[in-house]
């Protein structure tokens, strides 16, 4: 599919596939590019970082070969990227992908990484302020992530329905913008004009049949060697109090490798977190939301969601 296949509308168009972890957006979403000539931005946080390949579910070499991706592999995991960051590394993809006249997907379930980019969010431009930030983790350290997540959902609770009170870096974050501020975090992501036509495709599947794709993923994960993958980025030197370490896991892994877990208490952690994470995800991306074209996976069939594109360039 060339550009010149485009109607100028003013606005260029792209795909948007979303939907749970292990709901099988990757291999959808490399057939459906294969298809109709496209390449594939990830928005997926987790698939930035170098050396995390097993415990992120990271697109094989083959799978990438088949078709280009994008904001993969493209820091270090101490260098944590930030949501501005991402949104204008993946304009910048994008822009590229129309310049040579193919078609982008944004592929991911990271609710906030798909909207910042589909809606244009401004991210808050509050500037790291490390005073703020140092006394906010004694304070976490003081009265737990918990305490702390609890005081952020007493002066945001839609910020605090969306960040995980495990997630510490997230709570301090957004609670040193609205003590920097003096405005909600939540409101804060204001949407700017949106610079695309987007056709947003979801991917669900029965709630139990997702779990136990999770757990045979998990499972695959460990033989894979995802224990010896974290104690590989444990010899490069890297901090297991990382953000990107701390992540589901990584953090179980890391446990396992310093004798805190057992294997079976690792498996366990991770499909209880993963479940969770699931829960989350529900929240960024309703079933009731008109501009989602929803299918089941396993259901409704490639050709089904390729002709529902096509008919939707047509208007582009």
């Amino acid at each position: 599919m060339q550009s010149s296949e485009f109607q100028d509308s003013g606005k260029p168009p792209l795909v948007v596939i979303l939907g749970p972890t292990a709901v099988g957006k990757t291999e959808i979403a490399i057939q459906l590019a294969e298809r109709l000539n496209g390449e594939i931005v990830s928005a997926d946080s987790r698939l930035f970082y170098r050396g995390m390949d097993i415990g992120t579910a990271k697109p094989t070499f083959e799978e990438q070969r088949r078709v280009p991706h994008h904001l993969i592999d493209v820091a270090d995991p101490d260098q944590i990227l930030s949501l501005a960051e991402f949104q204008s590394l993946a304009h910048r993809a994008i822009r590229a992908i129309h310049a040579r006249g193919r078609l982008p997907f944004l592929v991911g379930g990271t609710g906030q990484y798909v909207r910042a980019v589909t809606e244009a969010w401004q991210i808050p431009p509050a500037a790291p302020d490390s005073h703020l930030r140092e006394a906010l983790e004694h304070w976490a350290a003081s009265i737990g992530p918990d305490g702390l997540h609890a005081r952020l959902g007493v002066v945001d609770p839609q910020a605090a329905a969306q960040i995980d009170y495990r997630n510490l870096r997230r709570t301090v974050r957004a609670l040193e913008v609205i003590f920097t501020t003096g405005k909600r975090f939540s409101e804060q992501r204001q949407k700017g004009g949106t610079p695309y036509q987007s056709f947003l495709l979801g991917l669900t599947r029965p709630r139990s049949e997702l779990y136990l794709r999770i757990d045979a993923r998990i499972e695959a994960m460990f033989t894979q060697g995802l224990i010896e993958e974290a104690q590989a980025l444990l010899q490069k030197g890297y901090n297991p109090d990382l953000p990107t370490l701390s992540a589901i896991g990584y953090a179980e892994a890391i446990a396992c490798v310093q004798a805190r877990m057992t294997l079976a208490q690792a498996k366990e952690s991770m499909k209880r977190r993963t479940r969770q994470f699931v829960r989350r995800q529900a929240n960024w991306f309703k079933p009731h939301d008109a501009e989602i074209h929803w299918f089941t996976a396993g259901m409704t069939g490639l050709d089904e969601m390729e002709t529902a594109i096509r008919i939707w360039l047509e208007t582009c």
